[in-house]
């Protein structure tokens, strides 16, 4: 046996398409961020509030009357027709529990599954930029080709249809939208949402539509582009509890959409996963029968911060949109003569702030920052005395 291979020798096992992806660029920044003492951070995109008390109730009773085993592969049928009545309620789609939904381990699995079930190897998928993180990285990993679409300030970041008919080649697959936005807590209008359906229809194109904050909207009432008419069949609907209900370590999700995708989704997930866990269904179970009440009290508190921290923004120098969603401030850096990686990390190392670099959501994020307002006021407060100290000394 030969004794000449290099230590670093096994890299040569892993994928050629895994060894080329990128390391999440919140991550990266983060592991620096880790390494120091009183920061204030504004990077994160988790609530700071706990899971309410009757959902964490929920779990606890779950395990203590021995809820242990395994779920259907789907979820839990009365938690399947929950949130079948749930999407029914709140955004005007009808599925049938049976098999257009599944219950999912988070979000995150959801669109995994979705691209790994849709896409063929050099099938595209056109989405919105900047955008969450996992969004190109979900593609390549299923061979697809990522195609981004730049969404623009000046637009208040919505997505323009006809940036989008500009993409649409033979290769096109699927369109992917997350309204409102991360990073940019932006919303789309309902007419541009009516565009975008008449293109995917026109070119029989499957959208795929993150909803996951649409319970964070803050001015107007939230509209699905699944309710418009024909697009539930050619429609796959990702929601879950992360957001809305505090319960990101939860893992907790689902999916809607058109039966046959819906089993092929299952398919993946059943040799993958098996079910997600099954006392993280029965909580979130008890959020949508129960945790209304208390997701309207976090929501008011989001709305409170966003206007005191998008304001503060402002009056330091930070020219920064108003969110109309989600629980992020998209501040644009670049009238202070630093790049967005620049003005994170001497913000960080200055000031100890710690904001997420605007390319880490895709190349149109360069010279803006990503700002989480889920931290309660003190902080946000605290934050923009440093900020301010960074900036006017």
């Amino acid at each position: 046996m030969s004794t000449n291979v290099s230590k670093s020798a096994p890299d040569r096992f892993v994928s050629d398409h895994i060894r080329q992806l990128p390391k999440s660029g919140i991550r990266v920044f983060f592991e620096l961020v880790n390494t120091m003492d009183d920061v204030v951070s504004l990077g994160v995109g988790e609530p700071d509030f706990t899971t309410p008390w009757t959902i964490r109730e929920s779990g606890i009773y779950s395990i203590e009357k021995g809820h242990t085993a395994y779920t259907s592969n789907l979820g839990m049928p009365k938690l399947r027709n929950a949130i079948c009545d749930y999407v029914a309620k709140y955004y005007g789609v009808q599925y049938n529990p049976a098999n257009e939904c599944i219950v999912t381990v988070g979000v995150s699995e959801a669109l995994d599954i979705t691209m790994r079930a849709l896409l063929n190897p050099g099938d595209e998928v056109i989405y919105s930029e900047p955008c969450f993180v996992s969004y190109p990285a979900e593609i390549l990993m299923a061979h697809g080709v990522p195609v981004p679409v730049v969404t623009k300030k000046e637009d208040a970041f919505a997505l323009d249809p006809e940036e989008v008919r500009k993409k649409i080649t033979p290769r096109t697959k699927a369109i992917l939208i997350n309204f409102p936005c991360n990073p940019t807590g932006a919303v789309m209008p309902e007419k541009n949402l009516r565009l975008l359906a008449q293109l995917a229809i026109e070119n029989d194109l499957v959208v795929i539509t993150d909803e996951i904050y649409s319970e964070l909207i803050y001015e107007d009432k939230h509209f699905s582009i699944a309710a418009l008419p024909g697009m539930a069949e050619r429609t796959i609907f990702l929601h879950g509890f992360s957001k809305a209900f505090a319960m990101t370590g939860w893992r907790i999700g689902y999916a809607c959409g058109p039966a046959p995708i819906i089993e092929a989704m299952m398919k993946i997930h059943q040799y993958a996963i098996m079910c997600a866990p099954t006392v993280a269904q029965e909580a979130a179970l008890e959020a949508l029968i129960n945790g209304e009440k208390s997701m309207q009290s976090m929501r008011d508190s989001y709305r409170e911060r966003r206007d005191v921290f998008v304001s503060g923004l402002n009056r330091i120098g930070l020219d920064c949109l108003l969110p109309h969603g989600a629980f992020y401030a998209f501040p644009d850096v670049r009238g202070t003569g630093r790049d967005s990686m620049q003005f994170a990390n001497e913000l960080l190392q200055s000031q100890k702030v710690a904001v997420v670099p605007g390319e880490a959501f895709g190349e149109s994020g360069r010279g803006f920052v990503r700002c989480s307002y889920a931290s309660s006021l003190e902080e946000l407060e605290l934050a923009l005395t440093r900020m301010d100290r960074f900036l006017n000394g």
